[in-house]
Parts: C-alpha cells; sequence; structure tokens
C-alpha cells in the first residue's frame, strides 16, 4: 500500500469546508472524514486541522459550539456558515480548475519530433 499523501498548501480549509458541508462535526470526525473519503490516501496532522478550523472560525466560514461525543466527551462542534458555503463553492472551482490543467499538462504527449 502507498504511504498517504500530503496535504498541498492551501488545500486543507476547502477539504474541512466540504467534510462540514455535510452535517456538523467535531475535529476528530472531520480527520475520519477527510481519511475516508481519500480512500487512505490523505494524512491529515491534528494540529493542523485544529489551526484550520480556528482560523476559519475566525474568518466567520464556521461557527463552533461544544457538544458531547458519542463516548460521552466533550467537544467542539464545528458548522459551515453561509460565508463558508460561498467560500467553498469558489475554491472548489478554482481547485478543479487547476486540477484540470495540471492533468492536461502531466497527460500530454510528446509532439513527434519535438524535444522531450
Amino acid at each position: 500500500m502507498a504511504r498517504p499523501l500530503p496535504l498541498l498548501k492551501g488545500t486543507l480549509d476547502v477539504l474541512a469546508l466540504k467534510a462540514l458541508s455535510w452535517t456538523p462535526m467535531h475535529g476528530f470526525e472531520v480527520t475520519t472524514w477527510l481519511e475516508e473519503h481519500s480512500g487512505g490516501d490523505l494524512e491529515v496532522n491534528d494540529s493542523a486541522l485544529y489551526q484550520a478550523l480556528y482560523r476559519m472560525e475566525e474568518r466567520g466560514l464556521v461557527e463552533a459550539e461544544w457538544g458531547v461525543t458519542e463516548n460521552n466527551r466533550k467537544a467542539r462542534y464545528y458548522q459551515i456558515t453561509p460565508a463558508g458555503r460561498t467560500f467553498l463553492t469558489a475554491e472548489s472551482e478554482a481547485f478543479m480548475r487547476y486540477a484540470r490543467m495540471v492533468g492536461g499538462i502531466l497527460g500530454a504527449a510528446p509532439e513527434a519530433g519535438g524535444a522531450s
């Protein structure tokens, strides 16, 4: 099995917002959701995730409130805001455009007689 891929700079906020677009979650649930939906190919650093969640809370992209987990532990639950949904939509479109562009370049075949 290949080792998990590191996150590219600037992607964690968008990926966490995507997870929260489904339902409010606490940090461990966000990490689990991302790892499951990447097929295990993504490695999420807990510290980086919590920094991203706090940063997004300050920017008004998520709201947080204290709750109790299934294991009866206190945890902060994060919920995406309307501003967060707008940000997610715009950034998702930009990332998908970028991925198509990179894929097109990497998938390009060398021209006959051209430099490789």
